[in-house]
């Protein structure tokens, strides 16, 4: 049953908030700026109204969600922290004295409430719509590119990672008590997750038994991160480490295993859209749904600044679209590169341009490995040919209608120059173009952040579902911060 209580009930120690949070906490603020009954909106269809025992209130589990992305921490943490932590407790609605959730409350809130939601739009939404109100976007751009984030297995095995996370919590456990080393259980020397999952129990059960170092925060924090990762690993095990995650490139010999964010920012550095996707798909096709997005939110946008990846034939016609009064949809300040922007390319869908790579990509997410550039000669367009490996081909799901058995190369061409984007080359060679370039960097800073302080750098979850959930928490708490620097700075 769904309790309508979402704000603090009488008590009489409240006024300790006020004398232990600073004003300018940024849990303060967020509770004193953002009214968060619209997830109360949300989420009533999913409780009974009149059965059941009353539940934990939405606003309160879903509060508990971003404290997880403002300071990254496993869910009986970030419980365990709102026991002492005063700004901990008070975020969330709880009085001084009252006892914390259950952490499996949260855990189940998170998997069985929260889905079936746009959550990340409706998040995004909800900060631009109070930054407008607030007059802190004067801008009409976009700057867009995409940031990795990779999957919480990587692309490691699972038992590696049981077994860093095992190392960690003895390294904490020997920093607090050296002579615990007699004590602690050997180690799995079997290849099996099983068996690593049996070590990691034991040793959770041996350091339990000491009730004083059990209890130390050092070894606490790394204790339930284990316990943590034991529990989802059984319930993946037989399923999948990470159906959803693929290989994508940052380069032509770096690649990460996971998801990709598309983010679409204003010069002022608020996210105006977002959309996630697994690793190895093109930053240029989402183009058109993130300037979409940024204008169902509110946004006016008259430019979209972006690298080379996204000059694409395809975008650049939508950029070039008219409306009724012959007004252009908007200015695509992104440099050509002569792979995707020139000519009529075969098979565009299928073959796509990795500007990280520098190659091209076929939709299986294989890179080609060589190019050359081969010279045409007479009234002929010059081309650059890659080259793909052929054992790749034979084993590949698209292989239909690409590859021809028996063949012993597989080789993609591109013409090199083509009439159709010249407007586009000269539009970039103007002051214009280049003075709005300059403002892509502040895009790179933005992933930065959410990389480096949010934890957003790994997926703390499996399935796309789950990247979603954290890109929309992660999202709303960063613009959240945003906000309240433009404020101060406007006052």
């Amino acid at each position: 049953m769904l309790s309508s209580q979402d704000e603090l009930n009488f008590s009489p120690y409240a006024e300790l908030y006020d004398k232990i949070i600073p004003k300018d906490n940024l849990l303060r603020r967020i509770n004193e700026n953002i009214d968060f009954s619209f997830i109360l909106e949300e989420l009533k269809a999913k409780y009974y109204p009149d059965k059941g025992r009353t539940a934990e209130p939405p606003v309160r589990l879903f509060k508990y969600l971003l404290l997880k992305c403002i300071n990254p921490l496993s869910d009986a943490d970030v419980v365990e922290h709102s026991r002492y932590d005063m700004s901990y407790k008070y975020f969330p609605g709880l009085n001084p004295e009252d006892d914390v959730i259950d952490a499996s409350t949260l855990t189940k809130f998170r998997k069985l409430r929260l889905t079936d939601m746009e959550l990340l739009d409706m998040l995004i939404n909800k900060t631009v719509e109070f930054a407008l109100a607030k007059g802190l976007i004067k801008t009409k751009a976009i700057i867009m590119d995409a940031t990795h984030t990779k999957s919480k297995y990587n692309s490691y095995p699972i038992r590696e990672i049981l077994q860093q996370h095992a190392e960690n919590l003895r390294k904490a456990v020997y920093h607090v008590d050296e002579k615990m080393k007699e004590k602690m259980p050997g180690k799995n020397t079997e290849n099996s997750i099983e068996k690593e999952i049996e070590y990691c129990n034991k040793l959770v059960e041996t350091i339990s038994s000491d009730e004083i170092l059990s209890e130390w925060p050092e070894v606490k924090e790394k204790m339930n991160l284990l316990k943590e990762t034991v529990e989802e690993t059984r319930e993946e095990l037989y399923v999948s480490a990470d159906t959803d995650a693929k290989v994508g490139h940052k380069s032509t010999d770096s690649a990460f295993f996971g998801y990709k964010t598309h983010i679409a920012m204003t010069p002022e550095r608020l996210i105006t859209a977002a959309t996630v996707t697994s690793g190895e798909k093109p930053d240029g096709n989402e183009l058109a749904a993130l300037v979409e997005k940024s204008r169902k939110a509110g946004i006016e946008v008259e430019d979209v600044i972006a690298d080379t990846a996204y000059s694409g034939k395809e975008n650049i016609k939508l950029a070039n679209k008219t409306d009724e009064s012959g007004r252009k949809n908007f200015n695509l300040v992104s440099k050509l590169n002569p792979v995707i922007t020139m000519g009529n390319r075969k098979d565009s869908e299928v073959f796509m341009y990795n500007k990280d790579a520098d190659m091209m990509q076929c939709k299986a997410g294989y890179l080609s490995y060589k190019k050359e550039k081969k010279q045409m000669g007479g009234n002929k367009n010059d081309r650059l040919l890659y080259y793909f490996d052929v054992e790749k081909c034979r084993n590949c799901p698209f292989k239909k209608g690409c590859h021809k058995e028996g063949a012993g190369t597989k080789i993609y061409s591109v013409v090199l120059k083509s009439g159709e984007h010249r407007e586009q080359e000269n539009y970039q060679k103007t002051d214009d173009f280049k003075v709005k370039a300059k403002e892509r960097y502040k895009i790179e800073a933005k992933n930065s952040e959410l990389k480096n302080v949010h934890g957003y750098d790994v997926a703390v979850g499996s399935g796309l579902d789950n990247m979603k959930m954290q890109g929309a928490c992660t999202i709303f708490v960063v613009n959240l911060k945003r906000i309240f620097t433009l404020m101060d700075q406007k006052q």
